[in-house]
């Protein structure tokens, strides 16, 4: 595992549970609003012996252990991971993009992941130019959730080039959701477009609810 950061204690990236957070080096994406984009070129990692004797010690401390990144399901050893962890009595929640169906797959069918948050970056036909790259991966790994036992959720930043019609364009394109999370955009480049505010997104998460009941503002 190329592991570029550990955050000992998290109480909101995993639901209902006190957690660590552990971020891995590389994405497949290059969305120009990621807030963690030194994680895309990064080689500086944190060795895996440590991390492991760190979590051995706060097992039973801690309830879950979230694998965020960047995009874990790069990672070519995850599978092993996300075992190790499991072995250890913790939950597990996936932070992904969506674009590894196969390797999704393979943690939620031996039930090596408890929670899972993919996120949805735009309008599918609008990935290439929001992230660089098409959403190759995304409908496959979707229904991979909804067929799994897992608990999971999709999320969208509020980036500036997704307006109202387009969200709903999203709301629209899926299955109803258990949890569909609108995020606060955090500006990390020079904005051409409005931010949203909090209150923005209040508003919208309230408006979208005729299409996705379960829609929630997260800021």
């Amino acid at each position: 595992m190329n592991i570029a950061g550990l955050l000992k204690t998290a109480t909101i990236d995993f639901p209902r549970r006190l957690a660590a957070v552990i971020f891995t080096a590389g994405c497949n994406y290059d969305c120009g609003f990621c807030h963690n984009r030194d994680l895309l070129t990064t080689r500086k990692y944190v060795d895996n012996a440590e991390v492991m004797r760190f979590l051995e010690k706060r097992a039973g401390l801690l309830d879950g252990i979230v694998i965020s990144g960047g995009e874990p399901t790069l990672q070519k050893d995850l599978v092993e991971f996300a075992g190790m962890l499991k072995a250890l009595g913790y939950d597990v929640k996936l932070d992904t993009n969506g674009s590894n169906p196969q390797v999704v797959g393979k943690l939620l069918d031996g039930g090596l992941v408890d929670y899972v948050a993919m996120d949805y970056k735009a309008p599918l036909a609008r990935y290439p130019e929001i992230c660089g790259a098409g959403a190759d991966g995304f409908l496959e790994t979707l229904a991979l959730l909804r067929d799994s036992n897992a608990e999971w959720e999709l999320r969208t930043t509020m980036i500036p080039e997704i307006g109202g019609e387009e969200l709903r364009e999203m709301a629209e394109a899926v299955p109803a959701l258990p949890l569909y999370a609108l995020q606060l955009y955090r500006p990390v480049r020079i904005e051409k477009l409005r931010v949203y505010t909090p209150q923005d997104i209040v508003r919208m998460a309230e408006e979208l609810k005729d299409i996705q009941p379960n829609t929630l503002a997260r800021c």
